[in-house]
């Protein structure tokens, strides 16, 4: 069984936990193991709370979810005003910010990352199960 959407949403705070809840409902139905899913609400969480924060310009932006029994890719798309790839820092450890794309890193695999100025923003990510 596999779940394919792609959900264009409003940029504000109460898209992210809509969007969790819906990735977490698919991987529930498709019994991925509880900490693939983790790993990966967490990361969808923080790409899309990027968008929400900082993808100044737009009012919406674009999530693709593409759920299997062992595999499942996300793709975060907004038309903003990009981000410099080139100048991400790791932030000091009393910082309550700037974890985003770390954590994206960490707990994805195959992880992409596209940003143009005034073009705007992907990421991609993936997770396979066991």
């Amino acid at each position: 069984m596999r779940m394919s959407v792609r959900l264009n949403l409003p940029r504000e705070v109460d898209s992210v936990p809509a969007v969790r809840r819906l990735l977490r409902c698919a991987l529930t139905t498709l019994r991925v193991d509880r900490q693939a899913g983790a790993d990966l609400e967490i990361a969808l969480t923080e790409a899309c709370a990027n968008v929400v924060t900082h993808a100044t310009g737009v009012e919406n932006f674009e999530v693709r979810l593409d759920v299997g029994e062992d595999h499942c890719a996300i793709d975060v798309v907004d038309h903003g005003a990009g981000f410099d790839l080139d100048n991400e820092t790791i932030p000091e450890p009393t910082s309550e910010r700037g974890r985003g794309l770390l954590l994206i890193r960490a707990l994805g695999e195959n992880v992409r990352m596209h940003s143009s100025p005034r073009s705007g923003s992907l990421i991609h990510f993936e997770k396979s199960f066991a």
